[in-house]
């Protein structure tokens, strides 16, 4: 893959070739058992903590490193990719939508508690906001709390919730005032909290390696001091949030093309049909130049999109739309990749074959495709 001057320096290639040798290290190894077990050890997010990659872009007295520099966050994030499996790397990295509205808006105290022990691997955080009832539509949750002297008394269910089974820690969305946006806020709520348990680990098209899972909440009591930013404020919080997770799910789709798109490369190269190998035939090597064009236009807006970001710049738009174009491209690319490989393109042994699974659920996580249009049409004024 290419290292763009204008977006990486040395550094970030430091950063690659760091995490690269975990990736080969401690994942690769064992994925495709972790994959058929529809887990992985808790005791890599302790190995992704010593390394300091779960610690990439978050602040340094909290045990962080590289605080501010996107592209560090970037390179990282691809180079996990690598592992193939885009369930494990959700798993590992749940912190990166749990974490950012606790360092940016908890309590002092609560976010020196919490934060260095999520970097470290030693616990592991989690967000909470889709209810059975509705997914895209923030506005409209059910989840209630209601002040009760030094607690807020929360009642209502999650579901869909990534790393839900064994997290210790969840950024849950809850309603505190009226109906829509305006009152809503984010509450840090603990395993073990009275009144909470965890439902069922649920089973997935693709993503085998994360654990996804229901959350219920029954007058669970939760400390005041537990919340995150102002009350009723919580909607501007998810918001910002969601910019930087619809970028991460942009890197992920096209990470997800690249490894789709390599494996297509191989088999073409190796694979023969009528005394000549497969990419020799027009049609085959006509449409994997197609999938290697499309995919560079998605990468570089991406990347255009991460460094407006990195220079303080609204991009709500633009990141809406590198999000589509990205898992459009992620769609076709892994779509035509098992085509390329035909019958091994649908065995579970091929990597393809995963990544055409996984891929599915980009689309739809951190706001659909759809939603990403209503954004898109009324950031044009629409």
């Amino acid at each position: 893959m290419p290292a763009f001057q204008e977006y990486f320096d040395p550094s970030h290639q430091m950063v690659r070739d760091s995490v690269r040798r975990f990736v080969e290290r401690e994942i690769l190894p064992d994925i495709d058992a972790w994959e058929e077990a529809e887990n992985f050890p808790r005791e890599l997010y302790l190995k992704a903590g010593a390394a300091g990659i779960l610690g990439i872009g978050y602040p340094e007295a909290l045990g962080g490193s590289h605080e501010g520099d996107l592209f560090a966050k970037v390179a990282a994030s691809e180079e996990l990719m690598r592992c193939g499996s885009g369930g494990l790397v959700a798993g590992l990295g749940s912190l990166d939508i749990g974490l950012p509205p606790i360092v940016k808006w908890a309590r002092p105290e609560v976010r020196e508690r919490v934060v260095p022990q999520v970097l470290s691997g030693e616990k592991i955080s989690a967000l909470a906001i889709t209810e059975p009832g509705g997914g895209s539509d923030v506005a409209n949750l059910q989840t209630r709390a209601v002040r009760d002297g030094d607690f807020y008394r929360v009642s209502g269910s999650k579901t869909f919730i990534t790393s839900g089974v064994r997290a210790d820690y969840y950024t849950v969305a809850v309603r505190t005032g009226a109906p829509g946006f305006g009152g809503i806020s984010l509450l840090l709520i603990e395993k073990g909290a009275p009144g909470f348990t965890v439902g069922r680990q649920l089973k997935k098209m693709g993503w085998w390696a994360s654990d996804t899972a229901e959350l219920f909440f029954d007058d669970c009591r939760v400390p005041v001091g537990n919340l995150i930013g102002g009350e009723n404020m919580g909607f501007a919080c998810i918001m910002g949030n969601f910019q930087s997770e619809r970028l991460a799910l942009a890197l992920m789709a096209n990470m997800t093309s690249q490894l789709a798109l390599e494996e297509a490369l191989n088999w073409a190269r190796e694979r023969e049909a009528f005394g000549k190998p497969i990419g020799k035939f027009q049609v085959i090597k006509h449409r994997l130049a197609e999938m290697a064009t499309v995919l560079e236009v998605s990468r570089e807006f991406t990347y255009r999109q991460a460094a407006k970001m990195a220079a303080g710049q609204s991009v709500i738009k633009e990141i809406s739309m590198a999000k589509n174009v990205a898992t459009d491209t992620s769609d076709r690319i892994t779509s035509e990749a098992v085509q390329i490989l035909g019958g091994l393109g649908y065995m579970r042994e091929s990597l393809v074959e995963r990544l055409y699974r996984d891929n599915r659920i980009l689309s739809i996580g951190g706001g659909t495709r759809e939603v990403m249009n209503e954004i898109i049409s009324k950031q044009m004024g629409l």
